[in-house]
């Protein structure tokens, strides 16, 4: 509350900052400064007279003071301006947006609109679920199907003669130790190799669930079963044309990938939804469908310092690269796949709370053995699902182990993964 006979005086530039001063009423104050400046000024009009008090003076040349700093700040302010205007448009709208570093996906209003919760994640502006529950959405794409959008994930066209040559150069393993902006393109290329590689900015959306098939089948021409899975092909979906569809998902359940124009995801998610069967799900609900499923995210479970033999990935090596060894870190994978390996990607089950990211998992007598890379209680299973490494020696399912959650120990079990059945399409 303000002194009686006191007034405030507010200033600012651009918002920056705010200063309030109180001065006692019937005093003059200038109406600008003469020539020589505030200070001349108060010398000759304020510090002469008995009946202005000292601090009074001292406060009013503060005053002056800061007009004069604010004054060289609003002309920097405008030199900047200029400055800004002569850069590139692009430039300037990078610079303009430096505060919004999220991207968005063509589908980021469309979120909105239907409640869409948002998050940041992996450096994007993603859904992490709507109107429903986490769980609902869980069960939901489990028993009917749902629609994501997994428009964040690079997709790109690799074209050319030796295309199968620079595939082959970078799994398994090798893509990670990439420098920034590079690929292995330029340097088969510099070689004299015929191949080129396109980085497509398309929407990619993901119809999750037993029901997948059935609500896509109404909106193509193509024989869905014929499309296996990990095939794809190019068709028309629901007036939409272009679209490429891949018989694949990340959630343990029969579905499709669609890659689709920008300007046309909308469209498309819009006409999925029609189907009462398809609901919208976001990153909760993936992320506890493909821990169940067994399904490793990357920079959790797996990262630039895994084997495929620790990561229970061992599948991924075919059986002439094998006997070829002529895949980058053949020389370390190969001896793993002979023999044991020190450490092993595990399933852990337990009851009680919930398993996280960087538990310790630790033996039965106490030594620490490893930790959890992923966690999260099991819709399905109503059970509390993990992932982690422990060395070779406990890796064996129906081990007990245990692991320190909240700071305190539970009993928890080495299981098979996936923890709950796969039910991918493939052909009779």
């Amino acid at each position: 509350m303000e002194a009686p006979g006191a007034i405030s005086l507010q200033l600012g530039v651009n918002a920056l900052c705010a200063l309030k001063l109180r001065l006692p009423l019937g005093l003059p104050t200038p109406s600008s400064d003469p020539p020589g400046g505030g200070e001349t000024y108060l010398s000759r009009a304020w510090t002469t007279s008995p009946s202005v008090p000292g601090r009074v003076v001292a406060s009013v040349r503060r005053l002056h003071q800061l007009r004069a700093t604010m004054q060289w700040a609003g002309s920097m302010m405008s030199r900047l301006r200029s400055c800004l205007q002569a850069l590139p448009s692009a430039l300037r709208r990078s610079l303009s947006s430096a505060q919004d570093v999220l991207r968005r996906t063509p589908l980021y209003d469309f979120h909105l609109a239907h409640g869409g919760k948002m998050v940041a994640f992996a450096g994007w502006n993603l859904p992490v679920q709507y109107r429903d529950s986490h769980v609902d959405s869980h069960l939901h794409t489990r028993r009917h199907c749902s629609l994501f959008d997994v428009s964040h994930m690079l997709q790109t066209k690799i074209f050319g003669h030796d295309r199968v040559k620079l595939m082959e150069s970078l799994v398994v393993g090798d893509i990670a130790e990439l420098k920034p902006n590079q690929d292995k393109v330029r340097e088969l290329q510099n070689m004299g190799s015929d191949v080129g590689l396109e980085v497509m900015d398309n929407a990619l959306l993901a119809l999750q669930g037993p029901t997948a098939a059935q609500v896509l089948q109404a909106g193509v021409a193509d024989d869905l079963r014929k499309l296996p899975f990990m095939t794809s092909a190019v068709m028309e979906v629901f007036g939409v044309s272009g679209c490429r569809v891949t018989r694949c998902g990340y959630t343990g359940e029969d579905g499709v990938e669609i890659s689709v124009l920008a300007a046309e995801a909308v469209r498309l998610a819009t006409a999925l939804l029609e189907n009462p069967e398809v609901k919208l799900a976001g990153l909760a609900a993936r992320d506890s469908l493909r821990l169940e499923a067994g399904l490793c995210l990357y920079g959790n479970d797996i990262d630039e310092h895994t084997t495929p033999v620790e990561g229970s990935l061992s599948w991924t090596l075919g059986k002439r690269r094998r006997a070829a060894m002529d895949f980058p870190g053949a020389s370390v994978i190969v001896p793993q796949l002979k023999g044991k390996v020190q450490r092993r990607r595990v399933g852990l089950m337990c009851e009680g709370a919930p398993m996280r990211a960087h538990n310790p998992i630790m033996s039965t007598e106490g030594t620490v053995l490893g930790a959890v890379t992923s966690g999260c209680p099991s819709p399905c299973l109503r059970k509390n699902v993990a992932m982690g490494y422990v060395p070779y020696e406990y890796s064996r399912p129906g081990t007990l182990l245990l692991v320190e959650v909240r700071r305190k120990q539970q009993m928890a079990m080495v299981s098979k993964m996936p923890f709950v059945p796969t039910n991918y399409y493939t052909l009779k």
